[in-house]
């Protein structure tokens, strides 16, 4: 029978969980680290990273509802336990203090963190029992298990009613309370031994690939040292911070918001339908918007969602359809616009400045662009619009694997530098090299993009329809 807590009735994500290191009536040390990375470690410990995505999936699901059923219920502490969760496989989940975190992992919690298993017509998470299969063998999921059933095509939701029957659902989007409230409650410095030094070293070695002037730091432990430093020295000057080397709250909380809005952008943008996959007469009747704009719109709305929680992502179909609508309302609302869910001029301006803001401070190579399909709009220098700055930002990062491509800075407007840029892509690839923007080349440009951002990257000479041997 579980326990209700008073008052509460419904779940949310805590800001963090204290684990117990020890069976619940041992002495041993109590540990409170962010709900997310408890998580993340739980999961490295308990699973193979090298299993198929949809098994990860639905292990990942039991750690998150194992863990929120013994907040929710507060298992422990009605039993006057001063803590949630034990690292004891006999009672709770394996946690290991201080351990690395595998990158597959890694990404998916990010992805899923607020969802959780809930029985039917219930209200508290799933406590939901699992035990590797071979060792051992008990009423709920089998981890190696699912690597089976996962090889059969199977995805998460099935692989789970599976083991636990057709009863249950998977709430998603829970409310997150004080989430970002992590801060260790005084500054990190040079001699310091904590999780949380452990954390922010995974943070800035995560930021550092994407932002190469800071250091990666080696190696990977709760010490920090002066390769931690200097890599913190580094961040501060770059996100325009007093260059200290010490983790104030300032600094924590700017390293925490790179950290989750570039995985998250790169994670969320990446998505999108090829060209060829899209039919071209696919046109919104209510509004009257052809595929491309609509694409951008989403594009955008997905660029925002990981920088505003209240924002969520859509999928970028080229359809405008309620779930398209309900993200345009919430940016609305978040941005005090009048909530219609249509994109007037107002929004359309409020939304391009608020997207332009957030990519220009990010290099080229921490944007992930979907597939958009040319805007029907010839662009030549001199023109300023959205289009001019997805091409320039397309360009930018092809010009870090192509370097005959000049560098240009995205701003939007079509000028003599993007120009420039463009004929050397078109006399590369193979194309009219007129500086021009038309369909032929956009289509080219988006392409070489993809090949070259999500696929194999091959010298020019490579490439289909390139003059380059």
């Amino acid at each position: 029978m579980s326990i209700q807590i008073p008052g509460l009735t419904n779940v949310v994500i805590p800001d963090s969980i204290t684990v117990h290191l020890g069976a619940p009536s041992e002495p041993a040390e109590n540990v409170t680290v962010p709900f997310i990375d408890y998580v993340k470690n739980v999961a490295s410990s308990e699973i193979y990273p090298t299993w198929p995505e949809s098994s990860l999936r639905a292990n990942i699901y039991a750690i998150i509802s194992i863990a929120l059923n013994r907040i929710y219920t507060e298992w422990y502490r009605s039993r006057g336990y001063n803590f949630d969760i034990t690292n004891t496989t006999q009672y709770d989940q394996s946690f290991v203090k201080d351990r690395g975190i595998f990158d597959s992992i890694d990404r998916i919690v990010d992805d899923i963190f607020d969802e959780y298993i809930v029985r039917q017509g219930r209200i508290e998470p799933l406590y939901a029992t699992f035990c590797d299969g071979r060792t051992a063998q008990c009423n709920g999921m089998y981890q190696w298990g699912t690597v089976d059933l996962a090889n059969q095509g199977m995805i998460p939701y099935d692989i789970l009613r599976y083991y636990y029957g057709d009863d249950i659902n998977i709430n998603i989007d829970t409310p997150v309370v004080n989430f970002r409230e992590t801060y260790p409650g005084s500054p990190l410095r040079l001699g310091d031994t904590n999780q949380y030094v452990l954390i922010a070293k995974m943070s800035l070695n995560t930021i550092s690939s994407n932002y190469p002037a800071i250091p990666k730091i080696s190696p990977i432990n709760s010490t920090f040292d002066e390769s931690m430093e200097a890599a913190v020295r580094e961040f501060q000057d770059i996100f325009f911070l007093p260059v200290t080397g010490i983790i104030d709250k300032a600094t924590w909380y700017e390293i925490r918001k790179i950290y989750v809005s570039v995985r998250k952008l790169a994670e969320l943008s990446s998505q999108g339908m090829l060209i060829s996959e899209v039919p071209e007469d696919i046109v919104n009747m209510d509004e009257g918007m052809v595929v491309p704009k609509v694409q951008l719109v989403q594009y955008f709305l997905n660029v925002l969602s990981a920088y505003y929680e209240s924002i969520p992502a859509v999928d970028i179909d080229g359809i405008l359809g309620p779930q398209t609508r309900s993200s345009i309302i919430e940016f609305q609302k978040t941005l005090n616009l009048h909530a219609t869910g249509l994109i007037d001029e107002e929004t359309w301006q409020a939304m391009y400045d608020s997207v332009l803001g957030i990519l220009r401070e990010l290099p080229p190579t921490a944007i992930a662009l979907p597939a958009l399909l040319y805007p029907n709009i010839i662009l030549r220098e001199g023109v300023i619009n959205p289009e001019v700055f997805i091409i320039q930002e397309l360009l930018s990062y092809i010009s870090t694997v192509v370097p005959e491509i000049p560098h240009v800075d995205p701003d939007g407007i079509f000028g003599p530098e993007t120009a420039a840029a463009v004929r050397a892509f078109q006399r590369i690839y193979g194309l009219d090299a007129n500086g021009i923007v038309a369909e032929e080349t956009w289509n080219s440009i988006v392409n070489i993009y993809r090949e070259l951002r999500f696929g194999e990257v091959r010298a020019p000479g490579q490439f289909p329809g390139t003059n380059i041997q």
